[in-house]
């Protein structure tokens, strides 16, 4: 597949936004499906969103539903997620993933980003 990294992570207040990006390289970004995971200290890593190759359909979990979205520009081999209304909760490190080896749900992909660290105060 190539080369994911992620970048736009930083400090924000809660409430705030942000938008990650996810650039692949050196790979084939359209063929795949995308998905984002976080890992905050002490935690496992979790499944936040996937997007399907096309970028038409997108799956999401309970706790950012509403709040995140996952887009594509696969003329670019980009991904984003845009986060609004952040909460400390929502504090992280956050990952990118291509080719769900599963399930869109699932947290086996067979490329990953080195992570982006999302930190939310109060």
């Amino acid at each position: 597949q190539g080369h994911l990294v992620e970048s736009g992570g930083g400090l924000v207040q809660a409430g705030d936004s942000l938008r990650l990006s996810c650039v692949a390289s050196g790979g084939t970004f359209s063929w795949y499906p995308g998905g984002w995971f976080r890992q905050a200290p002490g935690k496992e890593r979790e499944f936040v969103g996937s997007v399907s190759t096309s970028g038409t359909s997108t799956w999401y979990a309970d706790s950012v539903k509403g709040r995140f979205t996952i887009s594509r520009d696969n003329a670019k081999n980009i991904m984003y997620l845009l986060m609004n209304n952040l909460k400390p909760t929502d504090t992280a490190v956050y990952y990118c993933a291509a080719n769900p080896q599963t399930s869109m749900t699932g947290s086996r992909w067979g490329d990953w980003g080195q992570g982006t660290q999302v930190t939310v105060s109060s």
